[in-house]
Formats: C-alpha cells, structure tokens, sequence
C-alpha cells in the first residue's frame, strides 16, 4: 500500500510540474522560407493567387494521388475554400480558406485541419520584385498551441518539420514558372 502511494505522489508531482513548466512556454511559432523566381512579380502573383495551383507545387497537396479534393467559391477571391480528405494519417483531413488579398502584393490563408488532429493555423505568401524579371516570394505559417499543448513546442522543431516542405514547394514553384 505505501509503495502505491508514493507512486501515486510521484505521478502527481510530475503532472504538477509538466503543466508548470508549460505556463512559461511559447505558445505561438513561425516558420517562413522564401525563394527568387526568374519571372516578373505580376506572373508569378498571377498563378499562386490561385489556390487551385497549389497542388502543382505543394508538398502537402501531392502527397497523396489518391486524396479526395473539394472546392467552394470562385479560386483567386476572398472565400475561396479548398478541402482535402486521405485516408493517409500524414495528410489527414481539413480545408484552406482564402482570407485576405493585398492584390499583387500578400494572400492570407487560414489552415483548418480536422483530422488527425483539430488545429488552426495562419499562412500567407508574399510577393516582391527583386528586378524587372526576378520576383522573391516568402512562403509562411504562422502556428499557435494552447495550453498545456504548447509544452510539445519543446519537443517538436516546426521550423525544421514545416520548413522543409515549404522549401521543397517554393522549388517545386520556381522550376514550374521558370520552364
């Protein structure tokens, strides 16, 4: 009986100290990655605008062939949905949302994911000519976790594991615009 009680007391006062040490943790986190592409600002603007075209570059929207794809609204406005399903846990289930445009400029996405897990996140990409025919475009999220959650953000590098996909679809990006 006092070996389960002190076990008990131990277990206790690593829960005690976990949801302590997750007060003082960083709930929010930013991941952005960038690339130069040799075409104007107003063409290459012109093609990510639309949500649609994300699955020609994208990491995320190529994983899975066989991924069940949804739309609402018009692509390229404000309100512009896109869903996806896959029976790939990687994948999962959620939708993209179109959220604000500064034409020419910046698009907002909001990132609504619903399985394997419910979370909300910020996206945006950003375009600035670099020269005439040079354009730099940022690729970003922008992620929050609650509390006690949040304490994963010591375990996890989302710079690391996001940042690698949005690498890869910013290359994916310059070489479809750069044929």
């Amino acid at each position: 009986m006092k070996i389960i009680k002190i076990t008990l007391y131990i277990i206790a006062a690593i829960i005690a100290l976990f949801l302590v040490v997750a007060l003082f943790v960083e709930k929010d986190y930013k991941v952005v990655r960038q690339v130069e592409i040799n075409q104007s600002k107003a063409e290459v603007y012109e093609f990510t605008k639309y949500l649609k075209n994300q699955n020609l570059y994208s990491v995320w929207a190529t994983a899975d062939p066989n991924m069940k794809k949804e739309y609402r609204g018009t692509d390229g406005e404000v309100g512009f949905v896109s869903a996806w399903d896959s029976e790939m846990d990687d994948v999962g289930k959620g939708e993209q949302e179109i959220t604000k445009i500064t034409e020419g400029e910046r698009i907002d996405y909001e990132l609504r994911f619903i399985e394997p897990f419910e979370a909300k996140d910020l996206a945006y990409m950003t375009f600035n000519a670099v020269g005439d025919s040079t354009t730099l475009v940022k690729w970003g999220f922008d992620g929050h976790m609650n509390y006690p959650m949040n304490m994963m953000l010591l375990f996890m590098d989302f710079d690391a594991m996001l940042g690698k996909d949005l690498e890869m679809g910013l290359q994916n990006l310059k070489v479809l615009l750069e044929k």
